[in-house]
């Protein structure tokens, strides 16, 4: 599916299956392509396909790099189509675990906040809020969905501001604020008489569905191709064409941080970084019907790898390692140029 193909116009059933597919062609990646083939099918309304797709995951003998997740997912997906008693067994059992990706607890706890269990839901984010924002530090874009979460649920219970809270409504981006957006009483508006009350919703729903089109405007990252060392001087001890396009490995990673930063500065969105291996680059050059010293793959299959989800999220979070893999922090690594700033 293209990045830009309007969401009434996919075909779910159809994009599941391809994405199963691929899936059978890249099985490093399964995890990853499996969780939007589910994702499509539940869009399609085969919801129990989509739990099958769960299960296969989950019984897979492959390591996951995220078991909560799916589990969470499979939760959400089973209690849709009447399945309570296991969707409510298998949120517990994700709340026991602790996840410390926010992602299952945002999933888990929307699900209880969407069959009306408000109680129940707001425990879970503060749970998770206690577990994942510990310390004084700006909290990663990866936690605001947290913190928006349990202030929307809190606001529908009646519950006054906490710390927490207002966090949530330091690090909201929209012209619209959270109480606005989160105001119980917004659903009257919609039946008013008063233009001036309906203008007002309008402005509301348009914000969210900014910021909804501004997440959703692209499946997966503008990503740069990155190469580690070891992988870098294999490519060109097989391919020494490629030495033009790599002089060494620094410049590379130079290359790297700089395009990124070009890219921020005007205006692009959503970039990110993702690892080349020789294997796979000479797997997916035959597959182009073309040889790996040809360049211009390059571009392309830094696109497939990010297309098959293998791209890191460019800038790091504060206090976050570099993307080149040394080790060291990222604002005192590649992070530290003068270049333009990169846009969080």
């Amino acid at each position: 599916m293209r990045p830009d193909t309007p969401a009434e116009n996919v075909d779910h059933t159809a994009e599941a299956a391809r994405l199963e597919r691929t899936a059978g062609l890249y099985p490093e990646d399964a995890e990853a392509l499996l969780l939007r083939a589910a994702a499509h099918l539940e869009l399609s309304g085969d919801r129990p396909a989509a739990t099958t797709l769960y299960d296969r995951l989950l019984s897979s003998p492959a390591d996951l790099d995220n078991p909560p997740l799916i589990r969470a997912l499979k939760a959400s997906n089973l209690w849709e189509y009447g399945h309570e008693a296991e969707a409510r067994a298998i949120i517990e059992g994700v709340r026991l675990t602790a996840p410390r990706d926010p992602a299952p607890w945002v999933i888990v706890a929307e699900a209880l906040e969407g069959h009306d269990e408000l109680e129940a839901a707001s425990e879970t984010f503060t749970e998770a809020a206690r577990l994942l924002l510990t310390d004084d530090t700006e909290p990663p874009s990866t936690t605001h969905p947290l913190l928006y979460g349990r202030h929307r649920v809190r606001r529908m219970l009646g519950l006054p501001h906490d710390d927490w809270d207002t966090l949530a409504d330091t690090v909201h981006a929209s012209p619209v604020s959270l109480d606005e957006l989160h105001d119980p009483k917004r659903v009257w508006s919609l039946g008013s008489d008063n233009p001036a009350e309906l203008a007002a919703e309008i402005t509301r729903l348009q914000a969210e569905l900014g910021a909804y089109r501004e997440a959703l405007s692209r499946p997966f990252p503008v990503a740069v191709l990155h190469w580690p060392t070891s992988e870098l001087t294999e490519l060109l001890s097989a391919y020494p064409t490629l030495s033009s396009e790599y002089p060494s490995h620094e410049e590379h990673l130079s290359t790297i941080e700089s395009s990124l930063r070009e890219l921020s500065s005007s205006g692009t969105g959503n970039l990110g970084i993702v690892t080349g291996t020789v294997p796979s680059y000479e797997a997916f050059a035959a597959s182009e019907g073309s040889t790996p010293d040809d360049v211009t793959l390059l571009p392309q299959y830094a696109t497939t790898l990010a297309a098959r989800g293998r791209a890191v999220a460019w800038p790091p979070q504060r206090g976050a390692g570099c993307w080149c893999g040394t080790g060291e922090g990222y604002e005192a690594c590649h992070g530290g140029g003068n270049g333009p700033r990169p846009v969080a």
